[in-house]
């Protein structure tokens, strides 16, 4: 079927292909693909008008080679980790913080049971 199309046209779909956000913006605005074919004749792929939509592309694809290699360090780290010794642990610090939620609870208790004013002085008299 490509050999069919004239080169030029086969060229122009290369570089849409390697442009994705042009892609996006011509289905979005609604405008007719011949319209930037001609800019394109015209212009050349070199333009500045035709950066705004490589540049976001070679972003876009770094960050998804970021996401995938993160990824994958990720399931590296976590094939070697025993899930009962986590459990384990997990259970433990909720316990931990369980008893310290209880220690807080009963200093702020006595605290408002026993409020003692710094204002006032030391009664050394009474009985």
């Amino acid at each position: 079927m490509s050999d069919d199309l004239h080169p030029k046209i086969v060229a122009f779909k290369q570089f849409i292909n390697d442009h994705p956000k042009l892609r996006e913006e011509i289905r979005k605005s609604g405008r007719s693909w011949q319209e930037y074919y001609e800019k394109w004749v015209l212009l050349g792929e070199d333009d500045p008008m035709w950066q705004e939509f490589g540049e976001d592309d070679n972003k876009s694809t770094k960050k998804s080679g970021n996401k995938s290699e993160f990824f994958n360090q990720l399931m590296k780290l976590t094939e070697n980790v025993d899930v009962d010794k986590v459990q384990k642990q997990v259970h433990e610090l909720s316990g931990t913080v369980s008893t310290l939620q209880e220690l807080l609870g009963q200093f702020q208790d006595k605290k408002k049971a026993n409020p003692m004013t710094r204002n006032q002085p030391y009664n050394w008299f009474r009985d």
